[in-house]
This record gives C-alpha cells, structure tokens and sequence, in this order.
C-alpha cells in the first residue's frame, strides 16, 4: 500500500448536486460573512466619527471665561477648521470612561459577530473530500475525551478515519453532576460526533456500535450493533491499519454485593438520567399520604458513596437542589433530607492540598452533609448498606438514594485483548503502553485514557493531552512517510534538504503530561481549585470568587460554541426560573 500523498481533482463528471449544493452553501456562507463584517465595518466608522467630533468640539470663550456658544463640528471644511482654531477652541480631552464605553462596545459587537460566524460555520460545513483507498486507514473505539480529542486534532488529509463507539456523541463529564438535579439539560453538555467529524477535510465514517473483539493478528476488529432497533445483520468486521483503543473503563464495584442492583452509577448520560428520576420518586413517595415517619426518613437519605471529585460535586449539587428548590416546592420535607457521603480514605478530595480538604470538610458542615471517612461498604441492600467503621464495629445505614462514585476498573474488551499479550501486557489496572502511547507487544495498535495503565491519574485532562498528543504523532508520522518516498527519487541537490527534514521528522518526543490544575465544586456557589502557579508553585484556592473561575474554565473547555451557548442559557434559566421539578 502506498503512501504517496495523492491529491484527487473533481471531472466535470463528478460535479454531482451534492457538490452543487456544497458551492452553494459555501456562497451563501461567504455573502453571510460579508454581511457580518459591512455592519462591523460601519459600527466602527460610526464610532470614529463620533470620536473625532469630540475630539473637535470646543467651547467659544471670551476673556472674561463668559460661554458664548458651543458649536460641535461634524463634517469640517478646511476654512472652518482654522477659524475654529483663531478662535481659541479649546479641545476636549477624551476621558477614560469614554475610551471604556466605546471599547466595550466595539468589543462586543465583535463578539456578536464572531459567534454568528462561528454558529454559520458549525450549521455549514465544506466539502469533504472521499475516503481514498491509498491511504491507510485509523479506526478509533470510543467517543470520550481521548478519542474524541484525537479526532479533533487528526490530520485526516493524511488518513482514512473510522469511529466505532456505542454512542454516538461525546459527553462533557465534569458537568454531568449537574444534569442530575436539573441545574443544566443532559443535552447542553452532548456533542455529536458526527458534528466533529463532519467537519474534518476528509469525509470521515462514524459507526454507532460495539467492538466485541479485536484481532491484532489480522488487523481486524469484530463489531455489534448496540441499538434497540435491529435488522439482519447485527455484526460486522472492519479492517485498520492502525487502531486507537480509548473505550475508557468502567466503575469499579470492589466486588461489594449488591451495588449493580441496588446502586446508580454516575458516568453516562443514562446514569445521570436513573438518578434524576429515583431523586424525584423518593421525593414524590415520601410525599404520599399515610407514610411513617421512619419511611419517610429513609427515603428522603441520599448517600453518596466516594470522596473523590464527582461524589464531592454530586452531594453540593444535591444540597444546592434541597435549598433552592425544594424549600420551596416541598417545604413539608425539605427539612428532612438528609445527605451523607462515605469515603473508605482519611480524607475527601486525596489529590487535593490540605488546605483544600479542610475547607471542603468545613464547607459540608456547614451545610449539614455528614462525612464518615476511613468507612468501608461491605454490603448494598435494597433499603440499606452495610458499613465498616474505622473502629471495626459493623453498622445499617437506611437508604431512598445510593449513588457510587468510586472509582475504575478495565472493560471486557481491555482484558480480552490484554490477554492475547500475556508477555506485556500484566497490569490489571489497565493495558501498558510505552512513552509513545502504543501498546506494548505491537506495531499498530496504540491506547491512551481511562483504558490504559500509566503513571498519570485516570482524568480527562490528561485523557484529552493524550488524544492530542497522538494526533500530532501521527502527522509527523504521516511527513515522515512522505519524505521516505521522496528521498528515493530526489536529486542528489535535494536528498541534503529532504535528508535533514527526515531526521527531524524521526525524532518523535514522547508524551509528556502538563498539570493544569484542579477544580472542585463544593456547593452553596464555592468551588476550590488547586492551581500549579504562584508563589510557592502551587496556588490553592477556595470560596465565591473560585466558582466563578470554575464556571469561566469548564465554559472555555466546552468543545464547541454550540455547548457554550446551550450551558450558559441553562445557568440562566436555573437563576431565573429554578430547577425543573418534574419527573422525565
């Protein structure tokens, strides 16, 4: 298979009406911009005009400081203008308030502007050139933040690109805790993977399935159709080149009986959706008529079981809907609910400062959630737990709501390919790969995220480096192929040049995670964050000011305008109008 970068030319032949329709909309898109930028244009005209007249403006004073007349100037003649200047006109300096305005302004009909284009070019997109059979082909598993980051940032001028996942959309996972309360819509943090990969430069097939087997033998990876709607052929094959494992992993049970039967998870959209809806039936059944007071107290107790990052934000965000909300709507009840957080270490937050943790652990006292730390579950039933206390002693603990926010374990397909690699691959947290994120024991096959077992932590911002890391990887892969096949025919003027371009382009640096910092919200409109700047490296901060740092960080992560607009108008809905209180 070659890998000569070919460049196909559209025959007249295949000027198709699609492609008709592309040029059209790409017209349509160009008299759209030009539109967006005349009223720029002339909003700016308008204010340098304005400007200018203030800037001319004077106040006709006789010796005696007595005012005469003022006479603003707007379209000066050359005469006037020095008449105005034999009169002693005296200028009038521009203020800084002034300035301010007229740049707040400009700034924001630039902004308005740039969203516009920005929404155009999201609902439009170009031409996409065809799959080319020359090339070889990528084929990603999973739609998360390692793979969805990869196909973000791939290159697929150089690549035929596939995506196989069971969803076929890339969820915004630091902001599912909210979508559990209604604080925002489950569909304001989904980003369709179609969307992403409609607008690469080569048409790219995404696949809304399973991956059941991998072949690394054969380059073949085995397929199953997950959707409720099923026809004949339920299960394929597709062939790759090179494939990018990034299913992500599953929540670990620490092999406690009863948490799949009894406990909600919180990692999918559907989880978020089963919580949201056991939330409101205990709410609704504790306020049917005749319950006894032990039964309502057992339904109105949400435990929260996992002290890290996602139980800390599940259990502000559940006070938060308690005393927004429910103290209005069910002020009968609202002062029985109670919340309670289990955590088997010393502390919340372990990756967190000190500082942060005590601040955290203060902060839920205050707004009564109870914390057991060094507390282990041994046991989920169906209307209680059993718990181990730091002293040894066993104890029930009554349940209406059990949510599991622990943390990983490997899927499946992880361990069965893990064990067609028996010789490297033997750390059951995850598969091992090497500083280049391909798989130890083979050529083509490379994983990164919650799939694999690294030194880093299981996050997304080191799952989303990871992914834009292999896509630059795989570019400069893709140059030094290229100068490969050129340097065979080069003339011996250019085989110098070209010979030192391949050095460079051999020279592949490993993956290097860069720690941006971590963020927490604890409730009550706080969050902390544990920042790796300042004076001492490492800045931690907490309070009002931090959540409004929080919100500004997760907006701008947010993968497209689109995702921005949609969770900024919910955040303003939930201030305006509250939470939804209905049950889906």
């Amino acid at each position: 298979m070659s890998s000569k970068i070919t460049i196909n030319k559209i025959s007249h032949s295949s000027f198709s009406e699609s492609t008709y329709h592309d040029c059209y909309s790409f017209s349509k898109r160009s008299a759209f911009l030009s539109l967006i930028f005349f009223f720029i244009s002339f909003f700016l005209v308008l204010k340098m005009q304005s400007i200018i007249t203030r800037t001319l403006r004077g106040s006709l004073i006789r010796n005696n400081n007595k005012l005469t007349c003022i006479s603003p100037i707007r379209f000066a003649t050359p005469k006037q203008f020095y008449a105005t200047e034999s009169s002693n006109v005296t200028p009038k300096n521009l203020t800084k308030w002034t300035v301010l305005k007229t740049s707040a302004k400009i700034a924001f009909v630039t902004g308005i502007g740039y969203g516009c284009y920005e929404m155009y070019v999201q609902r439009h997109p170009l031409v996409q050139a065809e799959i080319d059979p020359e090339k070889k082909t990528i084929v990603i598993l999973g739609s998360g933040w390692a793979s969805t980051s990869f196909l973000k940032d791939i290159d697929t001028d150089h690549y035929n690109v596939v995506v196989v996942s069971p969803r076929n959309y890339f969820l915004f996972t630091p902001l599912l805790p909210e979508t559990t309360v209604g604080t925002i819509d489950v569909r304001s943090v989904i980003e369709p993977t179609r969307f992403i990969a409609r607008h690469k430069s080569r048409s790219v097939k995404v696949i809304e399935a399973e991956c059941t087997q991998i072949d690394p033998d054969n380059k073949v990876i085995t397929i199953k159709d997950n959707s409720q709607v099923k026809e004949e052929h339920t299960v394929s094959t597709l062939r790759y080149d090179y494939l990018i494992v990034g299913v992500g992993a599953m929540s670990a049970t620490f092999g406690v009986k009863g948490v799949e039967e009894y406990g909600c998870f919180l990692k999918e959209v559907w989880d978020a959706q089963k919580i949201r809806t056991k939330l409101m039936d205990c709410i609704e059944t504790a306020a049917f008529p005749n319950q006894t007071s032990d039964e309502i107290d057992r339904l109105l107790h949400m435990v929260v079981v996992g002290g890290g990052p996602t139980g800390i934000e599940y259990a502000a965000e559940l006070h938060d809907f308690l005393v927004d909300d429910l103290t209005s709507w069910y002020p009968e009840l609202a002062g029985k609910v109670k919340i309670t957080l289990i955590e088997a270490l010393p502390h919340v937050l372990p990756a967190f400062s000190k500082k942060l943790i005590d601040y955290t652990e203060s902060t839920f006292k205050e707004q009564n959630i109870s914390i057991h730390t060094k507390t282990m579950v041994k046991e989920v039933r169906e209307k209680e737990i059993e718990v181990k206390r730091p002293d040894g002693t066993t104890d029930s603990i009554p349940y209406g709501l059990l949510v599991w926010a622990t943390g990983n374990t490997s899927r499946p397909l992880i361990r069965d390919l893990m064990e067609k690699f028996p010789e490297t691959q033997k750390d059951r947290r995850g598969l091992s790969v090497d500083e280049w994120l391909r798989l130890d024991g083979s050529e083509d096959i490379y994983a990164l995220g919650d799939a694999t077992a690294t030194r880093y932590a299981p996050t997304a911002q080191v799952a989303a480096q990871q992914g834009k890391y292999l896509a630059r990887l795989f570019k400069q892969l893709a140059v030094r192929e290229d100068l490969e096949f050129e340097l065979i025919n080069a003339t011996d003027e250019e085989k110098a040049k070209k010979e030192r371009k391949l050095r460079k382009a051999r020279d592949v640096k490993p993956f290097e995670y860069s720690h941006q910092g971590s963020l927490c919200y604890i409730g009550s409109d706080k969050a902390v964050a544990d920042l790796p700047f300042g004076p001492a490296g490492n800045l931690a901060s907490g309070g009002v000011a931090t959540f409004a740092f929080w919100r500004s960080a997760y907006i701008s992560s947010l993968f497209s305008t689109r995702n921005r607009a949609l969770v900024i108008t919910d955040w303003l809905k939930k201030t305006a109008l509250g939470r939804d209180i209905s049950r889906e």
